[in-house]
């Protein structure tokens, strides 16, 4: 119970506990933020680390001078990340095979395995793409893939551009719009949201099936 309630502290104050690590660490703070996103995306049983709101909140803190957090640096480390993270997993996925569909092993859940296999079925390729948006079908795609439904080679591509435009994308949002009154202010329900929006496509979806399954039972 307490790693519980220290992961939802982390999730909830990720602006505080970034700025001490910031005043702490100050430029051994790249560092931390890279092995974070490394980690969240590289080591499939470790798909509850922040992402989203990580780089957002890093972009949010970058814009401010005093932080000395270059946002050129930034996005270049932690897409970097990214990308060795992906490639990690799909090796990981590559060594290990299909009989990890066989059971359940601790922290590594077969039931996110088999949604994460069919959100691949439906989206081919792009899931690479659209997985990076998506909170735990993140840290699982590229494993699904490694294990044997994509090529290395293919696998690459869109591993590279959806670390970029993930990365790209929350930090700059964070760095533009993470320092407004408002949303300082209100930083805990921004990481809310963040997390319900990254939510939403696997939920709609998971209601469209259902819905459709009580039609046909009809």
């Amino acid at each position: 119970m307490e790693l519980v309630s220290q992961i939802i502290d982390l999730f909830l104050h990720l602006d505080k506990h970034l700025s001490l690590i910031i005043s702490q660490y100050g430029m051994l703070t790249y560092c931390i933020l890279f092995l974070v996103i490394f980690i969240e995306t590289g080591v499939v049983i470790m798909p509850f680390l922040p992402g989203d709101s990580l780089l957002f909140a890093a972009g949010a803190l970058a814009a401010n001078p005093a932080n000395n957090l270059n946002v050129v640096i930034l996005m270049a480390l932690l897409f970097i990340a990214a990308f060795l993270g992906d490639t990690l997993n799909y090796i990981i996925g590559n060594a290990i095979g299909p009989r990890v569909f066989e059971k359940d092993y601790f922290l590594l859940k077969k039931d996110h395995l088999v949604k994460t296999q069919k959100f691949y079925e439906k989206h081919g390729g792009k899931t690479i793409i659209f997985a990076r948006f998506i909170p735990i079908i993140r840290t699982f795609a590229p494993f699904i893939a490694g294990i044997g439904t994509m090529n290395y080679r293919r696998f690459i591509s869109y591993n590279l551009i959806g670390g970029f435009v993930w990365v790209v994308a929350f930090i700059l949002m964070g760095f533009f719009f993470g320092n407004l009154p408002l949303i300082k202010k209100n930083f805990t329900f921004v990481v809310f949201g963040i997390i319900i929006l990254s939510l939403m496509p696997p939920l709609l979806e998971l209601i469209k099936q259902r819905v459709a399954k009580k039609a046909v039972k009809m």
